[in-house]
């Protein structure tokens, strides 16, 4: 029965409400959190409970109001107060110099003019509106004059503030920003796409159009998405002359800025600028394609004023391309782990935003032919941060008649297995890619190996591609099962592997022994299960003897686990070549942690930053633990720190610790916590004494 809410039910609600936006804001927007992400998730349950128990208390701006909006059936458009304006392109240090003079002729002025540098980010452009300080409305750029309403996607992205801090603006606030996914969001949505045979999507800004035009917010909160605040829209109330002032005062607000926007003081400064940014791009977890400069005084650009589509007082300056042009001269067949044979072109090399490009993806044989990508043909091909560059279209008009259609082959060409299309599940169709189902394959097999040796697995620190491939052709390695079988006698008649590198090889084997559930389910390879699937299992169950125990139907009974992963899992574990597999690996040592089902975070709440060389654990590793036992690892030590994770040759964070008060511990320490035991004074008395 739903109960009318009284005043102290109401004053609690809105309580709640505040106390979750400002923890909102410190977590998403400044990276500063305050509390746990129990003691959060406590306050949500709390006012989900009192909001379901008092329906009239209800409320679009409420914390628990981001995911659960009913599907639209098309999007609605509205017009900007203000149009949101295309910028002018710049591609060299003269076309800002040429900027500048104008911008002085204009002004009618000799004097220095003040700019600010911001990150070009290659995102989605938005617009939110607030009205006394909640938000209303969230719309996209369109065609710069009319844009589509996307509202309740938008409440779904956590740096988002859904309510200002109390009082920090009344009226109405129209702010514009950049919506992106970050690289590591969004190559992990892709690997866990890919594991379950979705689509994968061709480059992060993409995935962010493609997550903001669903028309179900359900599917929009599932993906990583994330704003910066760059400006304001019709907002005559900041009273302000100064963009750099305005910048501040909406992150005062509870506003995502981007860090790396800088005021500068002369032209020098801008050109500075562009050049720390450029040379730290690819470090920076996010793609930015070039520095926006615009002039600071908003007095100035009122007078600057716009042309039809761009505004007179600013200028993009891009990076150099990512895309070139160049030419294929032969397609090969790679063999992956799972047995799908990928064509990649071999070409010209081309540079290609300052990295030298020869190979590319061409996915499928459907792609080719969509494409119709010839041997001989000149492409265009791009290159987007780290992921592998790829064929975007051909250049018809440069055909000569010699260019030479592609045909995917019959067989496999690492053992010669014919080559297989899978039918689609529920459907007459085949599969686009071509398989090869030998499980003796050469090529699968190096992959595997790759794939179990890698950091998100085993983390075998040395057993990469080029040393895999050579086990694998001496005969070494069989299965990944033989590296823990590895020794130095044989490891020496390996060419180029000196003592040192061997025995450092044998060493990071040793280390990789102790291995969480989650990471050892993923290493094996398992089709469709990635890393996500693979935590669901070790979260659900515990134990590698629990998860091996399920049937299709348990398996499924878990959300997130459809019908094929669910048979995917169960035919593994019950395959004997497999089953075998493993016992081998375990008979070797390998210990892997389990996650007790009733008590399965023990780090809770607790916040770590690691520094210096562990005796035993790699920094990955180390990382890996603490999250899955529910800990956070930051970068920087604040006074939130609960632990400094302290090893040999510890850098500055040793010295901000002690001066602070966070406890500073050792591996040993380490280990205990993980464990659920407090860590024994004695291992943490060395660092605090400052004797290392």
């Amino acid at each position: 029965m739903d109960l009318p809410a009284n005043s102290i039910v109401r004053d609690r609600v809105e309580t709640l409400r505040q106390t979750l936006h400002r923890h909102n804001t410190l977590y998403y927007a400044q990276d500063n959190p305050e509390i746990s992400d129990a003691e959060y998730d406590l306050l949500m349950q709390e006012l989900m409970a009192l909001e379901k128990a008092h329906p009239d208390l209800q409320s679009p701006d409420s914390p628990t109001a981001r995911v659960g909006a009913p599907p639209l059936a098309v999007f609605e458009t509205m017009s900007h107060s203000l149009p949101m304006l295309s910028l002018d392109n710049a591609f060299a240090a003269q076309d800002i110099i040429d900027f500048d003079s104008r911008v002085k002729k204009t002004l009618q002025t000799q004097d220095t003019v003040l700019y600010t540098a911001e990150p070009k980010l290659d995102g989605v452009a938005v617009e939110l509106v607030y009205e006394d300080g909640k938000l209303v409305m969230a719309s996209t750029r369109g065609d710069g004059m009319t844009g589509e309403v996307i509202t309740a996607n938008v409440r779904t992205i956590r740096s988002v503030p859904l309510q200002l801090h109390a009082g920090a603006f009344e009226g109405r606030l129209e702010v514009r920003g950049e919506i992106i996914m970050n690289r590591k969001g969004f190559e992990k949505m892709n690997r866990n796409r890919e594991d379950e045979n979705l689509p994968v999507f061709a480059n992060p800004r993409n995935a962010a159009a493609g997550s903001l035009r669903q028309l179900d917010s359900m599917i929009t909160a599932t993906r990583p998405l994330d704003i910066f605040i760059y400006g304001t829209g019709l907002t005559p109330g900041l009273n302000s002359d100064s963009h750099w002032d305005v910048l501040n005062r909406l992150k005062s607000m509870g506003f995502k800025v981007n860090p790396l926007i800088r005021p500068c003081l002369t032209l020098d400064q801008v050109m500075e600028c562009y050049r720390e940014l450029e040379e730290s791009r690819s470090g920076l977890p996010y793609d930015i394609d070039g520095v926006v400069i615009k002039v600071d005084d908003l007095r100035y650009q009122e007078i600057l004023g716009e042309k039809a589509r761009s505004p007179r007082w600013a200028i993009a300056w891009k990076f150099q391309a990512v895309q070139g042009t160049t030419q294929v001269l032969a397609i090969e067949i790679q063999v992956g782990r799972t047995g799908v044979l990928t064509p990649v072109a071999h070409l010209e090399p081309v540079r290609i935003g300052g990295v030298w490009v020869s190979r590319a993806t061409l996915h499928n044989e459907e792609e080719i032919q969509r494409k119709d990508i010839r041997i001989g043909d000149t492409v265009f091909v791009e290159r987007a941060g780290d992921v592998i560059p790829k064929v975007v279209k051909v250049v018809i008009e440069k055909r000569t008649g010699d260019e030479i259609p592609f045909q995917m082959p019959a067989a496999c060409p690492a053992c010669g297995s014919q080559a297989i299309r899978l039918s689609i599940e529920n459907s007459d169709r085949l599969e686009s890619a071509l398989r090869c189902f030998n499980a003796r394959c050469p090529a699968q097999l190096k992959e595997n190996i790759i794939h179990f040796a890698s950091k998100r697995a085993f983390d075998m620190d040395g057993l990469g591609e080029k040393l895999a491939g050579q086990l694998v052709d001496a005969g070494l390695l069989t299965s990944y099962a033989d590296i823990f079988q590895l020794n130095l006698e044989n490891l020496l008649k390996i060419n180029r592997m000196g003592q040192k590198s061997a025995e450092n090889l044998i060493s990071a084997i040793d280390r990789s022994k102790k291995i969480q559930l989650n990471r050892f389910l993923y290493s094996l390879g398992i089709r469709h299960v990635g890393e996500n699937i693979a935590d669901i299992l070790a979260r659900k169950w515990g134990s590698l003897n629990a998860v091996m125990q399920q049937t299709p139907e348990s398996l499924t009974a878990v959300e997130g686990i459809g019908r094929t992963i669910a048979e995917s899992v169960h035919g593994f574990f019950n395959d004997p070549g497999n089953r075998e597999l493993l016992d081998r690996i375990l008979e070797n040592g390998v210990e892997i942690l389990t996650l007790p089902q009733s008590a399965g975070k023990t780090l809770d709440g607790k916040s770590f930053v690691l520094t210096g060389t562990l005796p035993n654990l790699t920094r990955s590793r180390a990382r890996a633990l603490i999250e899955a036992a529910g800990g956070k690892v930051s970068s920087a030590v604040s006074r939130n720190t609960s632990y400094l994770v302290a090893g040999e040759a510890a850098g500055s964070k040793l010295e901000t610790a002690r001066k602070i008060g966070v406890e500073i511990i050792d591996e040993s320490a380490l280990m205990q916590l993980l464990e659920g035991n407090l860590p024994d004074p004695s291992l943490s008395r060395p660092f605090q004494q400052g004797l290392v």
